[in-house]
């Protein structure tokens, strides 16, 4: 079987970094196209932009193309800028490409959600509610992946949030389908921008709390709680970022009145390292970010305090990896038939 051909639409940003590093690693694949995620003027070599992939990868990072980004690849990861992905998908689809995208154009199936969130009408709405399209939480939705065109990948505080309370939810554990989300995120999250609120100096020995309730992964929570569990989540959100280049966890605080077996078993109904390799569950030790950096791990704990109905999950894992670029590849080897843990264990 010859190697699938992959092409990489932001090759120059955090998340593409992070698919170049992974997707060296895959046996299966043939990196074809590296396509900047900004301007850039003339082709340059990757090992030039990338030093740290000098001597494995010989292709050169050019502008974005889109007839080359389709004529170059049999499978296209989409790593750009929010609202840029919708202008590229449906050609992609139409010349019988298999896409993942990593931005949050696809994320929502209502169109009438991405003005208020995301600051947009979009221009491929058909594709939204589409049966080829499926929401790629791969734990929840291996199936709909595997049959997939177009997989949306999904956000890394949802992914982190979703991991953590969907089997609670599902189980009908938690009082008034209420969840406070209290989530810290290293700096990379905000993309590779120059910014002066991301300068070392305004980061280092700094916290800051941003888009308190009003967070774009916070739509894309509920509809997947409402798709998972048919319940109606009530969502608060409290995004931070923290002074560490990447690394992501989230404090879900949720009133329960159930029992530390019934807990257990809500997790262990969902998880497990035969079923989920990705995930893991801690129990009552609560996961720590250097023990998910740079893996695709995303690491559950809780505690619960039964005199105040109180129960607090902590759901830690790599923005960049779990979070984004190695759930993509990860929905990739299930579109492709490979096993999930290809390249990224």
């Amino acid at each position: 079987m010859p190697p699938i051909r992959v092409a990489i639409a932001g090759a120059t940003g955090y998340a593409g970094e992070e698919l170049i590093r992974l997707l060296l690693q895959h046996p299966h694949i043939r990196l074809t196209y590296l396509a900047a995620s900004a301007k850039w003027v003339h082709p340059t070599p990757a090992a030039d932009v990338f030093p740290r992939f000098a001597g494995r990868l010989d292709l050169p990072v050019e502008s974005l193309d889109p007839t080359r980004l389709a004529s170059s690849s049999d499978a296209v990861f989409l790593a750009l800028p929010h609202g840029e992905s919708m202008r590229l998908v449906p050609s992609l689809l139409q010349a019988g490409k298999r896409v993942i995208d990593l931005g949050g154009d696809f994320r929502l199936k209502d169109p009438a959600l991405y003005p208020r969130w995301y600051q947009f009408e979009h221009a491929a709405a058909q594709w939204l509610a589409h049966p080829d399209v499926a929401y790629g939480l791969t734990e929840f939705h291996r199936e709909e992946i595997r049959r997939a065109k177009l997989v949306a990948n999904p956000g890394c505080y949802a992914t982190s949030v979703l991991l953590g309370c969907l089997p609670l939810l599902r189980a009908k554990l938690v009082e008034e389908d209420r969840v406070i989300v209290d989530a810290k995120s290293g700096v990379s999250g905000a993309g590779r921008k120059p910014e002066t609120a991301l300068l070392f100096t305004e980061m280092t020995e700094n916290l800051r709390a941003y888009k308190v309730n009003e967070h774009p992964h916070m739509p894309e929570i509920a509809q997947e709680v409402r798709h998972v569990t048919g319940r109606t989540l009530r969502l608060g959100m409290v995004p931070q970022v923290i002074p560490v280049a990447r690394g992501l966890i989230s404090a879900l605080y949720l009133r329960t009145s159930a029992g530390p077996e019934a807990i257990r078993e809500a997790f262990q109904s969902c998880y497990s390292p035969e079923r989920t390799p990705f995930v893991r569950l801690r129990d009552e030790t609560l996961p720590q970010l250097r023990d998910v950096v740079q893996t695709n791990a995303c690491d559950i704990g809780w505690r619960l305090d039964a005199s105040l109905q109180s129960l607090v999950v902590m759901s830690a894992l790599d923005n960049l990896t779990k979070g984004a670029a190695g759930q993509a590849i990860q929905n990739f080897n299930l579109m492709h038939g490979f096993p999930e843990t290809t390249a990224l264990l």
